[in-house]
């Protein structure tokens, strides 16, 4: 019996065979093995204990996963968790942070009681010297693994010293690209005065300090702020700095990682954020800076689609996303920031073109809003997306401007909806586009659609109606849809009985899990033995979710800021947020990682994922996350009980 704790003066046998069923080991001699083996520890270490933490644990030993496994992941400074990867039976920990000599790289715990061999660290490296093919193993694999939490340390660690752009944005922090301390002027300077100052100190930016207190920071001016807030529109530079700033200043933490800082660049549209630390601002990142770092980034993809100016040259610019994408899930990023990525290029793209078609057909009668649907109003897009849009548009005012807007409106969602296809972006096999009249109407008529629906829901209608609920704004007048989004939660709040039928609906469904937890899927057909992990997986997730949403009058409209918006509203537990949290993501990755691959096969992306394709680690945390679907299921059964 193997102990744990025990160092083995003669080889076990169990050792000896484990050792012999994985790589490289099993490319030692029989000597070496034997060797080694009589070297190995083993030990217990119950689920959730913590066996490494990033940039503190000194790794002593490399941990082979004899029984059990591991999740990995990062915790920025606001105790967001970003997960990297889980390991399982046969799988390794550690070998990166030994071969370099350093701390550990994130954070590792057992996701289940774990059994481990543990082989020493002088050993470990005894036989990287000396066996060139034990090394050749890690090298080769940690460069090729594609969602594993090493491969972006390793390639930063590989290159970084020849000079090499790859994309860093999971693994550098922002801090790293601030490089002087902030340059900052009185709000009571002069915009010559600014300008002057950024012209000495060569910046793009200063900070705008509080009269009399250069601590209290208030605004930030930029180059940008001087060629569109001065020159182009003739202001006299004797004005006050305070009257072009913007503020507040948009800040981010110094801990946090480049892509949040990217994102929160690209969501707000702007090109400077603020670095804090302790809470003072300690210098400026520009996305020329992550530009400069990356080589290539999605931030240099969005300006591009920014800067086209004719219809054909945004069309190749959607096909770019897929690779853009590509980098995000080696690098690690998790599902639900890789599908904000994606939402916040395809909108972008749509923003251009939308504007460049108000430029060729003239300004609308009257104002109009284009409304997303289902997945693009969730921000759940991933690399299968067709469209779902909608056009409202303010009630005209006579019978003349009521023919002038339906003409108009008609006609530019049928060149909108061509262009979108020449994008790249499929027409929806249910029509929900705004090229249909019954969805490009004005917002009287799209009032009473939702109070029809919500009065006397048609059980036949039900299902296809509830994409209609994730609508947002995509361009225009968003207070058309603000407008709208408030009716709607002020319908749905008063009518239970439609929220009763909606809840119906999800408690309809269950986990595609047999009684003995096996996955249930396809008996015959195009995709035998497979699952849809959208519609059995990922949907009871996003039914359950706008249920509650549409009960308690949540306006998000992505599933994930649904969940985190009812567990302050204290409708489901944390400890509910946290499993669903991490069950719908651990479905997304999956998803992403099954169409990617797709991509790069030549196949067309789809839902369906094979389990029998999957290691047992991923089975195991598959099952587990339908698991949380029945839970889910059995909250909105107190919350809506069924006589």
């Amino acid at each position: 019996m193997v102990v744990a704790g025990d160092v083995h003066s003669e080889a076990p046998e169990v050792v000896v065979k484990f050792l012999g069923n994985i790589m490289p080991f099993n490319e030692l001699d029989a000597e070496t093995l034997h060797r080694v083996a009589r070297q190995i520890k083993v030990d217990f270490f119950p689920k959730g204990t913590r066996l490494l933490t990033a940039g503190e644990t000194e790794i002593t030993h490399l941990y082979l996963i004899q029984q059990g496994g591991v999740k990995s992941f990062i915790v920025d400074d606001e105790e967001e968790v970003t997960l990297k990867d889980y390991r399982g039976e046969g799988s390794y920990i550690g070998a990166l942070g030994i071969i370099r000599g350093t701390p550990a790289n994130f954070n590792v715990e057992t996701v289940e009681d774990t059994f481990c061999f543990l082989l020493s660290r002088e050993i470990f490296l005894d036989l990287i010297n000396n066996q060139p093919g034990f090394a050749q193993y890690y090298l080769k694999s940690f460069s090729e693994k594609i969602v594993t939490s090493v491969y972006s340390e390793l390639r930063h660690h590989k290159m970084a010293h020849r000079g090499d752009k790859d994309l860093y944005l999971f693994t550098i922090k922002v801090g790293y690209l601030v490089k002087q301390e902030p340059r900052t002027i009185s709000a009571d300077s002069t915009i010559q005065q600014a300008a002057q100052a950024m012209a000495d100190y060569r910046i793009g930016s200063l900070l705008i300090h509080q009269r009399g207190n250069a601590e209290e920071i208030i605004g930030v001016i930029t180059d940008r702020d001087l060629c569109n807030k001065v020159l182009a529109l003739g202001l006299d530079y004797n004005e006050l700095v305070e009257t072009i700033m913007s503020s507040p200043v948009v800040t981010i933490s110094s801990r946090s990682i480049c892509f949040a800082a990217l994102l929160k660049m690209m969501s707000a549209g702007i090109h400077h954020l603020a670095v804090e630390k302790k809470g003072k601002i300690v210098g400026v990142v520009t996305s020329h800076d992550i530009m400069l770092l990356q080589g290539t980034s999605p931030y240099s993809l969005f300006k591009e689609i920014g800067k086209q100016q004719t219809f054909p040259g945004l069309y190749p610019l959607s096909r770019k996303i897929p690779e853009m994408i590509r980098n995000l899930i080696k690098e690690g990023a998790k599902a639900g920031n890789i599908a904000r990525m994606i939402s916040l290029l395809n909108d972008h793209i749509l923003e251009r073109l939308l504007s460049l078609l108000e430029d060729e057909m003239g300004k609308p009668p009257v104002d109009y809003c284009w409304l997303l649907m289902g997945s693009e109003g969730r921000r759940e897009q991933t690399f299968k997306t067709d469209q779902d849009n909608a056009i409202i548009y303010a009630d005209p005012a006579d019978e003349n401007q009521r023919k002038l807007a339906r003409e108009y409106f008609a006609e530019f969602a049928r060149k909108a909806i061509d262009h979108l296809v020449h994008c790249g972006y499929p027409l929806c096999p249910g029509e929900i586009m705004a090229v249909n009249p019954k969805w490009c109407q004005p917002a009287s008529v799209w009032h009473e659609y939702f109070d029809k629906w919500v009065a006397a829901p048609d059980p036949e209608e039900l299902l296809h109606v509830t994409i209609f609920f994730d609508f947002r704004a995509g361009f225009g007048k968003t207070s058309l849809a603000d407008d709208l989004r408030k009716h709607v939660n002020a319908l749905t709040r008063r009518q239970e009985i439609y929220l009763l039928h909606l809840a119906r609906e999800c408690m309809s469904g269950r986990a595609p899990l047999s009684f003995f937890k096996n996955f249930i899927v396809e008996k015959d057909g195009e995709h035998i033995n497979k699952l849809d992990i959208k519609r059995q997986g990922l949907m009871p997730f996003v039914n359950f979710a706008r249920v509650l949403a549409l009960k308690h009058g949540v306006k998000a409209t992505n599933t994930l800021a649904r969940l985190n918006v009812l567990s302050r509203k204290k409708v489901i537990s944390e400890e509910l947020l946290t499993e669903a949290v991490g069950a719908y993501e651990m479905q997304m990755q999956l998803r992403l990682i099954h169409q990617l691959n797709q991509i790069e096969a030549g196949i067309l992306p789809d839902n369906h994922i094979d389990p029998a394709g999957l290691t047992e680690l991923e089975k195991r945390m598959l099952r587990d996350s339908f698991e949380a679907i029945e839970r889910l299921l059995s909250v909105l059964k107190t919350k809506f009980p069924v006589a």
